[in-house]
């Protein structure tokens, strides 16, 4: 038998991790398609063909058996299609993609600079109070404290000897994450929604992985406002839709509201200044040109009711146009909110270090 070796080089990869690679890069090219797996299948295939990206060991056929035998899609009557274990993949493959983006910052889970009722153990104690978890009894400090009052041999325990292990305070979080799907979100030859749904789908898989306690609605915005599952996000599309913040901030509201004391915040991700609003009568009033007042002041009074409502709202703006910058300003002036001029490549890494440091916040009552 004839082995045959080659050099290792530093940029070598296995099967094994170049077909991780490949997978990876199907999650994104579906997500790109709205969800549409031929021809998300068709464009990896061109890419593969033009970069050599497969080879006699993995064919591309090759590659479609093992989306298959990972359960990340299925053969349908109209095609192959995306299973709920392939659109978690796309949610996991998004995150890793924000995360790597990421600079190096210090180990932390969400947790609070706040000490009170929480899962996470510190190794300082208090003395017992009503209402305190009895696992959280430090037994030897509990005991310490009878034996020297009492001594051994009069040993009696009494409730201010018991002393607990004092716990951090862990906030809650309830986050709604809006998406602008007006036209001009693919509009000049610029993909706009693609990494605004990656955010979108890491964000969500975070949150499900990480923080399942925590609240997360997902609002896509143009003519109107529509309240999308997770399931949903990878299959959303551009339409030729108008932007209809308002609504898309009133809906928002609304579920947030329902929420009770969790720490409340809205992302909004968009491209394009209000250009609609709907009116009491159900009608869509409309104007492309420009900034309408009758547009903006609505859209604004939303802005101010969100912030009685202790609702900031974070902007994440895809695009510099300065009639957009000026009305952002506008918008997080009256709300008392931020506001990002992010390029695309930076969006992820700005939505996740938000969502970070909001959870820090501890609200009274």
């Amino acid at each position: 038998m004839r082995l045959r070796y080659s050099q290792w080089q530093p940029d070598s990869s296995t099967d094994e991790s170049r077909l991780q690679k490949l997978v990876s890069l199907f999650s994104y090219l579906v997500m790109q398609t709205s969800g549409d797996v031929d021809e998300a299948l068709e464009w990896l295939r061109q890419l593969a063909e033009e970069y050599g990206l497969l080879n006699e060991e993995l064919s591309m056929d090759d590659l479609i058996d093992k989306l298959r035998e990972m359960g990340l899609v299925e053969d349908t009557r109209s095609g192959m299609q995306l299973t709920s274990a392939g659109i978690k993949r796309i949610r996991q493959d998004a995150l890793n993609e924000i995360f790597t983006s990421l600079k190096k910052a210090p180990v932390g889970a969400h947790d609070t600079p706040f000490t009170g009722k929480g899962v996470d153990r510190l190794s300082e104690t208090k003395k017992y109070t009503f209402g305190d978890q009895p696992t959280n009894i430090d037994l030897t400090a509990t005991l310490t404290n009878a034996f020297r009052r009492d001594g051994i041999d009069d040993f009696t325990l009494q409730e201010d000897d018991f002393e607990v292990y004092q716990t951090e305070h862990q906030a809650q979080c309830a986050t709604v994450l809006m998406l602008d799907i007006s036209h001009s979100m693919i509009l000049y030859g610029e993909d706009r929604i693609t990494p605004a749904k990656q955010v979108a789908l890491a964000l969500s898989e975070m949150i499900l992985t990480r923080f399942p306690k925590d609240f997360l609605a997902l609002i896509a915005f143009g003519d109107e406002a529509q309240l999308l599952s997770i399931n949903e996000l990878p299959f959303l599309s551009v339409g030729p839709f108008h932007t209809n913040t308002r609504a898309g901030l009133q809906l928002a509201r609304d579920l947030l509201r329902r929420q009770g004391g969790a720490n409340k915040q809205i992302f909004m991700v968009t491209d394009g200044k209000p250009s609609a609003i709907t009116l009491p009568s159900g009608k869509l009033y409309k104007n492309s040109f420009g900034l309408d007042p009758k547009i903006v002041n609505k859209t604004l009074d939303e802005a101010v009711a969100c912030r009685r409502e202790k609702i900031p709202i974070t902007t994440f703006m895809v695009a510099q146009d300065p009639y957009l910058i000026n009305f952002v300003e506008e918008l997080t002036k009256a709300n008392q909110g931020r506001a990002y001029y992010s390029s695309l490549g930076h969006l992820g890494e700005f939505v996740f270090v938000d969502y970070i440091r909001n959870r820090r916040k501890k609200f009274a009552g």
